[in-house]
Parts: C-alpha cells; sequence; structure tokens
C-alpha cells in the first residue's frame, strides 16, 4: 500500500507491516477450517450412524443421531459467519502487504498471482459456505425435517470437494507467509538488518 496513504489513515505499522502485532487473518482461517470441517464431519457421522450405533453401544455412549447434525448445523452456521471477517482481515492484510519481487513459490507462482489467486479463492470460498449454509438450512427445515437423515448425499459430497479446495487456497495462503515473507515477523527484521 502507498506510504502516504498509510499515513493519512494513520496506521504505525510495525516489524510485521501490520499496524497490530500479530495478524488477525491466519487465526481467523483457522477457526474458520475448524467449525467447516466439524461441520462436514458431523454431518457424515450423523449420516452414518445405524453403521456407528453399535461401537457406541460398546463404548457406553448414550449418542443420538440428531445430535450429530444439530453440531454439523451450528458449527455450518458458525463458519459462515465468521468467513465474513476472515475474507475482510485477509484483504487488509493484503493490501498492507509488501511483497518481495521476482521470487517463485514452490508452485512456480509469482507473488503477484498467489496474491490474486488467495484473494479470489477466498471471495469465492466465503460464498460457497454461504450457499451450502442456505442448502444446508433448506434440508434442516424444510426439505428433510421429518427424515431420520437431516442431509442430501450430494450436500456431502460438496462439503468433501470443498475439503480439497480448502487445501489448496490454504496452501497458497501459507507459501504467501512462510515463502514470501508477508507479514512474518522475523522475515521483515531481517530485511531490515535488524535482529
Amino acid at each position: 500500500m502507498n506510504s502516504q496513504l498509510i499515513n493519512q489513515l494513520g496506521l504505525r505499522l510495525g516489524a510485521n507491516g501490520l499496524p497490530y502485532e500479530i495478524p488477525i487473518h491466519p487465526s481467523l482461517v483457522h477457526l474458520t477450517l475448524g467449525l467447516f470441517i466439524i461441520a462436514i464431519l458431523f454431518d457424515i457421522a450423523g449420516t452414518l450412524f445405524p453403521l456407528e450405533r453399535s461401537i457406541f453401544k460398546f463404548l457406553n455412549l448414550t449418542a443420538i443421531r440428531s445430535g450429530f447434525f444439530d453440531v454439523g448445523w451450528y458449527n455450518l452456521v458458525g463458519a459462515a459467519c465468521i468467513t465474513f471477517f476472515t475474507v475482510a482481515a485477509g484483504f487488509f492484510e493484503l493490501l498492507l502487504a509488501n511483497p518481495p519481487a521476482n521470487q517463485k513459490s514452490a508452485w512456480g507462482l509469482s507473488v503477484g498471482l498467489t496474491m490474486l489467486l488467495h484473494g479470489l479463492g477466498g471471495v469465492f470460498l466465503l460464498g460457497i459456505i454461504v450457499a451450502m449454509t442456505v442448502w444446508r438450512g433448506l434440508q434442516r427445515y424444510y426439505w428433510r425435517k421429518n427424515a431420520s437423515r437431516q442431509v442430501q448425499w450430494s450436500y456431502l459430497l460438496v462439503g468433501v470437494v470443498m475439503f480439497g479446495i480448502l487445501f489448496v487456497h490454504g496452501t497458497l495462503g501459507g507459501q504467501l507467509g512462510s515463502e514470501f515473507g508477508i507479514h512474518v515477523t522475523a522475515a521483515e527484521l531481517v530485511k531490515e538488518g535488524k535482529n
């Protein structure tokens, strides 16, 4: 970002190139990932519950099928809500990035292309998670309200595909920090010749 604009905004950037000590985006990313993955895994567990029932009985655990679907639903709602903040924090931190030129990632991508793909991917993932939340809500409260299996197989399949997309997207974000040193305090200090 332009240094004059940063001064006009009154931002005092620290060693990591941010106006705060610890980047917010990576923490929110892990919250999004955790909530989304738990949501899909619990919906899968609820779907396969008839197969698991004997295991729960053997372990003397009192589990009910609707409990798995409740966990899946509320975690997905949480993922959809927190992802708005995750994407917003990501764009703010991308705007303040001072990436190195003429460097390629392990995937052979330039820093500019990696930032572009990661930024657009974040918006795409936000849209998909919100759409899946609406889809899941329709299943829970209308389409499968009285069914013992609350989710459709196609919903679970999309959820599993999303795991792969999240892996690729997360790897791009990891490359921005680990390979290009964007908002990594140690990398910024080394660049400045400080200890």
